[in-house]
Parts: C-alpha cells; sequence; structure tokens
C-alpha cells in the first residue's frame, strides 16, 4: 500500500537548532537519531548527539564508547551520553562546595548527611538530568548548527519537559523565604542582639544582613537556576527554535503511547515536526506468515493515518539486518532526509 505522500519527501526539517526524538522503548528512536544526526553532519551541519536515555545505546550503534563527555564520532558529529546518576553527584558536590563556604566547619558533618538524604530524593536524578539539558540547549547553539536529543520513552521525556516550570516555582520559594529572613533581620536588629550565636545548628537558619557576601551568593545560585530553566522552557516552545520527532512502530502498544504523547505535547505547545513509523514491511511477496504479518500491520498504518490525518509522517522500510555503523545510518538517513531535500 502507498502509506503517504509524507514519505515522499521526508522530514520537513526547517532551521530548528534543538530536535527531540522520542517514542515508546524499543520502537527505534535511537537509530532514527543516530541517521538523522549523521545525515545532516554529512550535509555540513555540526550537529551534537545527545542521549538521555539512562539505558545508552549510542555507543553501540556507532560501534565505539562515547560517554558523559563530548566526542567526535564523525565529521561535524559529537556524541554525548548523559549520565543521571553522575549528574547528580556533581550537582549534590557543588552544593556541598557552596554550603561549606557559607556555613562553619562544625557543620560539615549535617551537610554530608543532608545530602545523602538528598541524593536519595524522589525526582533527584530526572531534576541534574533537566539541568544538564537545560545547559546543552542554552549553549549548544552557540557551537552547534543542530542539537539532538535521543530521549528517554515518552512519559519520562513528558516529565521531563514538565520541570522546568517546578523547578522555578522551587527557586521562587526559597527566593521568597530568603526575603522574609532579610525582613525579620532588620526586626531582629532593632530589638537587641542577634539570637542564636554560638549555636552550631542555627547557623543555617539565622537572619543574615540583607546585602552581606552570603545572602548575596545564595539568591545568585537561585536565580541562575530560575533564569536557566525559564530559558530552556522558552526555547522548548520556540516552534523555529525546537521540535520534537514521534517515533513509533505499527503495532497496538506503540500507536497508543504515541497517540497519547501527541495529546499531552500538544496541550503543553510542544512543536511536533513529525512521526517516523519504523519497521515497515516492503511490498515484496513475503510467504504466508508474513503476509498475516503484513495484513496486520496494513491495519496499523490505517490507524496511524486516521488517528494522526493533519501530522507529517515519514515512513522507515524494515531491514534485514540490524542497523549498526556508518553506512547502516546513512541509509536511514536517505529515508529521513532524501537527498533531493535541503533542510530550510
Amino acid at each position: 500500500m502507498k502509506a503517504s505522500a509524507a514519505a515522499d519527501h521526508g522530514l520537513r526539517l526547517g532551521r530548528q537548532r534543538i530536535l527531540f526524538v522520542g517514542g515508546k522503548g524499543g520502537v527505534g528512536k535511537t537509530t532514527t537519531a543516530g541517521a538523522l544526526a549523521l545525515t545532516l553532519a554529512d550535509r555540513g551541519e555540526r550537529c551534537i548527539l545527545v542521549s538521555t536515555d539512562p539505558a545508552h545505546s549510542l555507543g553501540d550503534l556507532f560501534d565505539r564508547r562515547i560517554g558523559d563527555r563530548e566526542l567526535a564520532i564523525a565529521p561535524n558529529l559529537w556524541g554525548l551520553e548523559i549520565d543521571p546518576e553522575g549528574q547528580v553527584e556533581q550537582h549534590l558536590d557543588q552544593v556541598k562546595t557552596t554550603m561549606r563556604d557559607l556555613v562553619k566547619p562544625d557543620l560539615y558533618p549535617e551537610i554530608e548527611r543532608q545530602m545523602s538524604l538528598t541524593r536519595l530524593s524522589p525526582g533527584a536524578v530526572e531534576a541534574a538530568m533537566l539541568e544538564r539539558m537545560a545547559q546543552l540547549m542554552i549553549s549548544g547553539g552557540e557551537r552547534y548548527d543542530r542539537v539532538i536529543f535521543d530521549t528517554a520513552p515518552t512519559g519520562h521525556t513528558l516529565r521531563l519537559l514538565s520541570l522546568p516550570e517546578i523547578m522555578a516555582a522551587w527557586t521562587d520559594g526559597l527566593l521568597r523565604h530568603r526575603n522574609r529572613s532579610d525582613s525579620w533581620n532588620r526586626a531582629l536588629k532593632k530589638l537587641g542582639p542577634r539570637p542564636g550565636v554560638g549555636d552550631d545548628i542555627s547557623f543555617l537558619d539565622a537572619p543574615t544582613e540583607p546585602g552581606d557576601e552570603q545572602s548575596a551568593r545564595i539568591r545568585e545560585v537561585l536565580l541562575d537556576r530560575r533564569r536557566k530553566f525559564y530559558q530552556a522552557r522558552r526555547l522548548l516552545l520556540e516552534p523555529g527554535t525546537s521540535a520534537f520527532i514521534l517515533v513509533l512502530i505499527p503495532e497496538k502498544l506503540p500507536i497508543l503511547e504515541s497517540r497519547k504523547a501527541v495529546a499531552s505535547l500538544d496541550e503543553v505547545k510542544v512543536p511536533i515536526l513529525a512521526l517516523v513509523v519504523n519497521r515497515v514491511l516492503p511490498s515484496e511477496p513475503l510467504g504466508d506468515f508474513l503476509e498475516q504479518r503484513r495484513q496486520q500491520e496494513a491495519a496499523y498504518l490505517r490507524e496511524i493515518e486516521s488517528l494522526f490525518p493533519d501530522r507529517d509522517r515519514v515512513y522507515i522500510p524494515l531491514l534485514p539486518r540490524d542497523v549498526v555503523g556508518m553506512e547502516n545510518l546513512r541509509g536511514i538517513g536517505r529515508w529521513l532526509l532524501p537527498p533531493a531535500v535541503t533542510p530550510g
């Protein structure tokens, strides 16, 4: 069957410099992200391919170890696999360093205890991951033409997309708390000596001068994080700057997952560039067993067209072998971005 006219032109890719490739686990989103990044790099664009999925497979795809530092993997193409646990450790180490500069040495054990509890708190990994993603979204445009994220399964991605507002609200709350402390300080100074002097624990919450170094540094740390999350949020919602590519296969569960993802992304106004329908059976005769599979697939392909009639769709055929190595990725890239198509 002719799947769609959308298959004739590939992705309608403009100048978006931030691309998210996501979908249900196991549908080929890493292969799609890798093929897209490599094809754009072959066309002369400087690209960085970032994996945010804890089950990293970029290294396997390109047959080399990539890791948590930007690594050149082809001309014009760099790879990076964000380590969520490592991000948490790095973030907490920064917090500990800052706190040690602000409190008495006797409080260092208490700081260690609090950081250990924070490490195990719900959302710590997601928050650290988001901060790294936000930094790459903001700074990546200065060094690369495209920042392409190979994201975790859709549910995880949608939680990450909602965190900037949550984290901004959290930092706003801390700033309000700090402002109240400054107000109490001004009032207490008029009443007499500062309470809690000599009490090591009270030093953490003791009021400080509004303009003193400690208060200024705390404010600057919180405001810097808030600016970063707001800026990432703004970039994410700009149609000309960011776009989401959903990958699915013609089977029931991935279709249902994609339907939910489209609704959720539309609700928060994240631009969706296209759906990439992967592993479509070829039109040649396949034998009785695979013919039955093709009949089932045909029904699912019709369902995809019915559910997403106003979305661009790119169809990738099922290949006889695993997609590993540069040349195989370039083959996938020719389906995503046919040679006659020039981005923009």
